[in-house]
C-alpha cells in the first residue's frame, strides 16, 4: 500500500494525516504552538516552533505507521496565509514571522494605494491593500526595522519557509504568492512595477511552481530525526483556503465553499477572467493549475464564539455551551451581534470596527448571547456571499466545513440564513486533506485533482432552508447591515482609549 501525508500548518496548531491510495485516512495528530502578541495589534510567531512540531508530529505518525517508511510516497502542505518570513544570505531566520491577523500596517497599507492608485493595484494584484497582506508587512520591516530589512535574501510564506526545512529548497505555489499583494495574479508573475514603485528588489522572491510541483525529497537529516525515507517526495502545496477547496471539492464552476474555523470564508470557484469584483472580494489563484478562486472574509468567525466562552464560560465546553440552542428563536428574542472583534475584512475593509451586541434586554439569557454570536457570524457571511452571487447564476448549494459543522442547529442557521442547500463532508480533514490531495496528484496515482477528488471525498449530511426561517432571518438580515454603518463613528472615536 502506498500512502501521502497532509500537513496543515496553522494559526495555532500543525496537523497532519495520514492518507492512503484509497483516500482512507490512518492518521491524524496535531500539534500546538503559541502566538506572540507583545502589543495591541501585533501577531507574531517563532518560525523554529513550526518545525519543530511538525518534527514531532511526523516522528509520532512514523511510530504509529506499521508499514515501511518506503511506502510513504509523497508530503504536500498547507499554510497559514500572508504570514512574512525573512531570511538572511545564509538563510537564517531574521525575526519572528508576521502573521495574517496582524493589523500594525494601516499605515503601510494607505501607503501602498497612494502609490499606485487603487485602480492599479486592483488591474495587478485583483485585491485591495489590507494590514494582513505580505507587501504592507515588508514595508513596514523596511521603516521600522531597516537594519533587519538591508540583510534579507529570501521572504517566504509560513508553509514554504516549513518547506525549506523539510527539503532545502526555496520556492511559493501560486494559491499562497496571491495573497501577497506582490504577485501579478492574472499573469502569475511578480509584479515588477510594484518592485519598483516600493523600491525592492525582486531578487528576494522566491522561484514560483504550481501547488502539486515536485520539490525535492526529504533531507538525510530530516529522515533521522523523524524516520521518513529520503525517497519521500515532498511538493509545494497551496494556501489553506486553497486546500480547503480542494478538500471540499471546489474544483469546478459553480461549487461553493463556506469555512468556519477561527476566520471564515465564503469561497466560489472561478475560470480564468470570470469577472472583476473590483476589489469586493479576494481574487486568488486556485491550488488548481490555471483556475481561480473568490472569497470574502470574515476575520472573527469561530473566534467570535471561542471569546465569548473564554470571557463568560470559561469552564464549559463548546458542546455545553451551545447545548439548548435550539430552544432560543431566530433572532435570539431580539438581539444582534457584530463579529468585529478584531477588525473585519469582507464587505468592510476596516482594522478599527469593533463588535457589538444590539438589543439587549434583562430576559436576555447566555443561551440568547450565544445564538446571537452564531447568526452574527453567519449574517457576515452572508455579505461576502452576496456578493458572489451579483455576479453568477443562483447558489444554491454550498459544502460546509470547519467548527461551523460540529453543530447541527448551526448547520441549519446556515441553510436559513443562506437560503441555500448545506451538505457537510463525511469525513472532513479540512486543508490537510487538500495538501494530501496534492501530493497524491504529485505522485501521479491519479489523472487530475478532480479524479483524486472523487476517490478522496464523499459527503455525509445536508440542511435545506426552512421557508418561515427564510423570510425572518431577512428581515433580521436587513437590520444586521446597519450595524457597521451607525457604530463605524462610534469606534473610531473609541480607538483612542484601546
Amino acid at each position: 500500500m502506498k500512502y501521502v501525508i497532509g500537513i496543515d500548518l496553522g494559526s495555532s496548531a500543525v496537523k497532519a494525516i495520514v492518507v492512503d491510495r484509497g483516500g482512507i485516512v490512518h492518521q491524524t495528530l496535531s500539534k500546538h504552538y503559541p502566538m506572540i502578541q507583545e502589543k495591541s495589534g501585533f501577531s507574531e510567531q517563532d518560525t523554529e516552533q513550526w518545525y519543530i512540531k511538525t518534527k514531532e508530529i511526523l516522528a509520532e505518525v512514523m511510530k504509529n505507521f506499521n508499514g515501511k517508511k518506503e511506502e510513504i510516497e509523497g508530503i504536500s502542505f498547507s499554510g497559514q496565509m500572508h504570514g512574512l518570513v525573512l531570511l538572511d544570505e545564509n538563510n537564517q531566520v531574521l525575526r519572528n514571522a508576521i502573521l495574517w491577523n496582524d493589523t500594525r500596517t494601516s499605515k503601510q497599507c494607505e501607503e501602498v494605494v497612494d502609490v499606485l492608485g487603487k485602480d492599479k493595484l486592483l488591474a495587478i494584484t485583483k485585491n485591495q491593500a489590507l494590514e494582513g497582506f505580505t507587501l504592507p508587512k515588508l514595508l513596514w520591516v523596511k521603516e521600522n526595522e531597516p537594519d533587519i530589512f538591508e540583510k534579507v535574501r529570501h521572504i517566504l510564506l509560513p508553509k514554504d519557509y516549513l518547506r525549506y526545512r523539510l527539503t532545502g529548497n526555496i520556492g511559493m505555489d501560486y494559491s499562497d504568492a496571491a495573497g501577497t499583494l506582490l504577485l501579478n495574479v492574472e499573469k502569475k508573475e511578480w509584479s515588477q512595477e510594484i518592485c519598483e514603485a516600493f523600491e525592492i528588489d525582486s531578487a528576494i522572491y522566491p522561484p514560483l511552481v504550481e501547488s502539486h510541483a515536485f520539490m525535492g525529497n526529504i533531507t538525510e537529516e530530516f529522515s533521522q530525526e523523524t524516520g521518513l525515507s529520503v525517497s519521500t517526495k515532498v511538493f509545494a502545496g497551496a494556501a489553506d483556503n486553497a486546500c480547503g477547496a480542494i478538500g471540499a471539492g471546489i474544483l469546478t464552476e459553480g461549487k461553493t465553499l463556506c469555512s468556519i474555523g477561527t476566520s471564515g470564508v465564503v469561497l466560489s470557484y472561478e475560470t480564468p477572467n470570470h469577472t472583476d469584483y473590483q476589489g469586493k472580494v479576494h481574487y486568488f489563484n486556485h491550488g488548481k493549475e490555471n483556475a481561480f478562486y473568490s472569497m470574502g472574509v470574515t476575520l472573527s468567525a469561530g473566534y467570535s464564539l471561542s471569546w465569548f466562552r473564554d470571557v463568560f464560560a470559561e469552564k464549559e465546553s463548546f458542546t455545553s455551551l451551545l447545548d439548548g440552542i435550539e430552544d432560543i428563536p431566530p433572532g435570539s428574542n431580539g438581539l444582534l451581534f457584530s463579529p468585529y472583534l478584531v477588525g473585519e475584512r469582507t464587505p468592510h475593509a476596516d482594522a478599527l470596527i469593533r463588535a457589538s451586541f444590539i438589543g439587549m434586554d434583562a430576559n436576555h439569557t447566555k443561551k440568547h448571547f450565544v445564538r446571537a454570536v452564531l447568526e452574527g457570524v453567519t449574517f457576515s457571511l452572508k455579505e461576502a456571499l452576496d456578493i458572489l452571487r451579483q455576479s453568477r447564476s443562483q447558489i444554491d448549494t454550498i459544502i460546509s466545513i470547519g467548527g461551523g459543522t460540529k453543530n447541527k442547529e448551526w448547520l441549519q442557521m446556515q441553510a436559513d440564513i443562506f437560503n441555500a442547500e448545506i451538505i457537510t463532508l463525511s469525513n472532513e480533514q479540512g486543508p490537510a486533506l487538500g495538501a494530501a490531495i496534492l501530493a497524491a496528484y504529485g505522485c501521479g496515482w491519479y489523472s487530475s485533482l478532480q479524479d483524486c477528488s472523487r476517490v478522496f471525498i464523499s459527503f455525509e449530511d445536508s440542511f435545506v432552508p426552512d421557508p418561515e426561517n427564510v423570510d425572518t432571518y431577512e428581515i433580521l438580515y436587513e437590520l444586521y447591515r446597519k450595524v457597521y454603518q451607525q457604530t463605524k463613528e462610534l469606534n473610531e472615536g473609541l480607538k483612542r482609549f484601546r
